[in-house]
């Protein structure tokens, strides 16, 4: 439930605000005080008498500025908030205040080979077309990783809320070493600072969910573009779809070596460069019908992938090896003829957003495995919860090695049933992040970052932001 914002230090950061985008219009509230919570029940019910008080759109790293100086000087509370994707709450004013809208902050800066400097609320599509159309390397560059909602999410929410995405088969997650390699912060001060973080330094303010700091610029790698050939196959069974899963993603690990000195060994075989690998399985095809039709029908397993067009040959050798047969294979302007989905939302969170679109009454989990890919495990866990539980496997990377996520659909009863569920994959070995709670270390971290909460009582030494996020930040951490 909010606490509302005294009307008298409201009234005086408007004032102070003269000149830049703002609102206080009833609708427009409701809409950016939310964001994807509701895929989980037990979110949207918590969550659904919040709302914030004022809405500013700055365009300028100044005018962000001044907006925290003005929060800050009349303790008014701030939430960032980009495209408003992000499935844990975290965009979502929890004690009202002000909503900071960061997408007026949409410039791409500077395009240099193997690495571009953007904005925080830049559209991420509008990031990735941007650096494919510039001509610093010939044939473009791409981004190394983005969500499911690459279309509508910016590139400053995925950094503060993401972990990886499409591309984290071949490039890692966010948080490997050189993906992520400069982050501009503004303070919540009376007189705010600017702060630049490098290299691991950015971990300060990685996942932390706009807690610490406003973002407004970061520096990302890249690489040379792919026009990838978007794939589906089809298999006879979830185990062998989760086969070939981890086949296509030891073929990746030979054409992109995972650098890190306890990187697992691969075994001999083919070199097969992929961006995306994720499977569902059968039960998923109803909710996927009005894309796909017959390209995934509901008695066949799919693995939905990203490959890359030189090695598309060695990639159907591989599919036919591994019992399974070729239904789409194009590239994202093919698809847009043909009014095709891409891969990339056919997996991750997208998914489940797919199911909702067609009945509200699913929600998920996210769950990470190790690695090997324990395919009894999965079966056993199929055979337990029968239609209760549809299972969607990521496979991915990081800089120690291969790691399988899995975003399963969960047929929502209770709150008590879903913790149920959550134990017994703790209990067999699986890492949950837990989408059903609006904390950092509740959700994904479950300990608290002491390096994250000491960089809070820097850059938010008040405790303005995005409050109630942060397990760790207690209140006597703020000065007066």
């Amino acid at each position: 439930m909010n606490k509302p914002t005294d009307l008298a230090p409201l009234e005086r950061v408007i004032a102070d605000l003269a000149g830049i985008e703002m609102s206080t219009d009833a609708a427009l509230l409701d809409v950016k005080s939310k964001d994807y919570h509701w895929y989980s029940p037990i979110l949207q019910q918590q969550l659904k008498d919040c709302r914030g008080e004022l809405i500013v759109r700055p365009v300028s790293e100044d005018e962000v500025i001044r907006v925290a100086a003005s929060c800050t000087r009349h303790r008014v509370k701030l939430v960032v908030r980009g495209g408003g994707t992000g499935n844990y709450g975290q965009c979502v004013p929890l004690e009202g205040g002000v909503i900071l809208d960061i997408t007026g902050l949409n410039r791409v800066l500077h395009i240099a080979e193997g690495s571009v400097r953007v904005q925080a609320g830049c559209f991420i599509m509008e990031l990735e077309r941007a650096v494919r159309a510039s001509p610093v390397v010939p044939g473009g560059q791409e981004l190394l990783m983005y969500p499911s909602t690459r279309d509508t999410a910016t590139i400053g929410g995925f950094i503060g809320g993401g972990y990886g995405g499409a591309g984290s088969v071949r490039n890692g997650i966010l948080k490997d070493p050189g993906n992520v390699t400069r982050v501009r912060i503004v303070t919540m001060e009376e007189t705010p600072r600017v702060i630049e973080l490098d290299d691991a330094d950015i971990q300060k303010v990685h996942h932390a969910f706009g807690t610490n700091g406003v973002m407004t610029e970061l520096t990302l790698a890249l690489k040379p573009a792919v026009d990838w050939v978007h794939h589906i196959a089809l298999f006879p069974s979830y185990r062998k779809a989760l086969e070939f899963g981890v086949a296509a993603t030891q073929a990746c690990a030979r054409a992109n070596p995972i650098r890190g000195s306890d990187a697992p060994p691969v075994p001999p075989g083919p070199a097969i460069d992929s961006f995306e690998i994720t499977a569902v399985d059968q039960r998923f095809a109803p909710f996927y019908a009005d894309a796909f039709g017959e390209r995934f029908p509901p008695d066949r397993d799919a693995v939905f992938a990203m490959v890359h067009p030189r090695d598309l040959d060695a990639w159907r050798a591989l599919v036919r090896e591994h019992g399974g047969t070729e239904t789409m294979a194009m590239n994202e302007d093919e698809l847009t003829r043909h009014g095709l989905v891409p891969a990339f939302e056919c997996a991750w969170n997208h998914t489940t957003l797919m199911a909702l679109r067609q009945d509200k009454s699913w929600t998920n989990l996210q769950t990470v495995y190790s690695w090997p890919l324990d395919l009894d495990l999965v079966e056993r866990q199929m055979q337990r919860y029968g239609d209760e539980v549809l299972m969607h496997h990521e496979f991915g990377r990081d800089s120690h090695g291969f790691v399988v996520f899995a975003l399963p659909l969960v047929a929502y009863f209770d709150k008590e049933r879903i913790y149920e569920i959550i134990r017994e994959h703790e209990a067999e070995g699986c890492l949950v992040f837990d989408n059903h709670v609006v904390t950092i270390e509740g959700g994904g971290m479950k300990s608290i970052d002491t390096a994250q909460i000491d960089f809070k009582k820097l850059a938010d030494p008040h405790g303005l932001m995005n409050p109630g996020k942060a397990e760790g930040w207690l209140p006597e951490y703020a000065r007066p």
